[in-house]
């Protein structure tokens, strides 16, 4: 990507929880797909709330610290070309799981986080610490961010050419389509979409945003200095 922000490995991997709506989890001899059941607590660990008679909750209410793995893939919100070119990053959490009280019937567990991977296009494969995990925070449009993208694809196409006005023009050249696919406390990613590639590039904010709050003005910033742009681009 070109020139892009990134936050740190370990605040990507605490934005991952907070804005995925499901994960996979993996016990010795079982995995399940929980939607709507995790969260991370005030102390950084990972919660995740087991149905009452499943198979893994019966285990880690036997068996005390049982190995567990998590696994997230980070999906564009945005269509684009390919599918897997919407496949953002991957991470995954390994430690061990320990009942922590019911909650209506099912089974809250911990996870005592042994390390956790991020994948990721731009960074490589990353490994964070467990303390540097609990220490970080998740990006101020984790949860929003989903909704912010593809409302600005779906409601308001001529605000994406403005914005692509402040890309340098040589790098349209041949571009059949921009869509945004990223967008955090750094700005803004547009994907240029070529016959056969594609490139990432991110039109910064003017500050790092501090809250969700922050991000209409911010964005309406970008807006205004698009449409002072008079170049026109060939290719899209």
């Amino acid at each position: 990507m070109s020139g892009i922000k990134l936050p740190t490995a370990a605040e990507r991997l605490r934005t991952l929880l907070a804005a995925a709506s499901s994960l996979t989890l993996h016990v010795p001899g079982h995995r399940c797909d929980l939607i709507g059941r995790h969260h991370v607590d005030e102390a950084g660990r990972v919660v995740v709330e087991l149905p009452a008679d499943s198979h893994v909750a019966l285990l880690v209410e036997v068996e005390a610290d049982l190995g567990a793995v998590i696994e997230i893939t980070d999906v564009a919100p945005t269509p684009v070309r390919s599918a897997g070119g919407r496949i953002r990053s991957r991470a995954t959490f390994s430690g061990w799981l320990q009942p922590s009280g019911r909650r209506d019937g099912d089974l809250r567990a911990v996870l005592e986080l042994a390390s956790a991977t991020l994948l990721d296009p731009v960074l490589g494969e990353v490994e964070v610490e467990a303390d540097a995990f609990a220490a970080a925070r998740p990006d101020p449009l984790a949860r929003e961010e989903a909704d912010l993208l593809c409302h600005l694809t779906g409601a308001h196409p001529e605000a994406i050419e403005h914005l692509s006005r402040l890309i340098a023009p040589h790098h349209l050249h041949g571009v059949h389509r921009v869509v945004p696919v990223r967008m955090d406390r750094f700005g803004v990613v547009l994907r240029l979409e070529f016959a056969a590639r594609h490139r990432d590039v991110q039109l910064p904010f003017s500050a790092p945003l501090r809250t969700a709050a922050d991000a209409a003005p911010r964005m309406h910033e970008l807006l205004a200095r698009g449409r002072c742009c008079r170049h026109n681009h060939s290719g899209h």
